[in-house]
């Protein structure tokens, strides 16, 4: 039997937009574009791309989790930031911390974002595997 699951974060906008923070179905994970608005609704660092990334991948991994996956599991990052020439350097920075020995693809781009000072977003896809690569398909 495959595995299907659903995490909501409780974001502002997960109920009104009909989207989950992450959703697995089998082995596969895909974790929603995520910021660094904190639980009280307050924006996590603003400005600082690092800081926002590490917070980011902390909020990742927590709903990697309650779907059954682990960061260990990513494939492929990708982030959004408002400016690369002063943010891509943090993100890469949090990104390696957080991934060293994982190793997943990533992409970054430049896009608006909805919050002054929100100066980075992350997206992640993940597939649920052993050390082998071999994917678990019971």
């Amino acid at each position: 039997m495959m595995a299907k699951a659903t995490y909501f974060s409780g974001g502002r906008f997960e109920q009104v937009g009909s989207y989950a923070r992450a959703k697995r179905v089998g082995p596969f994970v895909w974790v929603a574009g995520t910021t660094a608005i904190e639980p009280n609704g307050k924006l996590h660092a603003p400005g600082d791309a690092y800081a926002q990334s590490v917070y980011i991948f902390g909020r990742i991994r927590e709903a990697l989790e309650e779907v059954g996956a682990e960061m260990r599991h990513v494939v492929r990052t990708t982030g959004f930031l408002t400016d690369m020439a002063t943010g891509a350097a943090g993100l890469v920075r949090a990104h390696g911390e957080t991934f060293k020995g994982i190793n997943p693809v990533m992409a970054a781009v430049e896009a608006g974002l909805t919050t002054p000072g929100m100066v980075v977003e992350i997206m992640v896809d993940a597939v649920i595997h052993d050390e082998n690569g071999t994917i678990p398909l019971t």
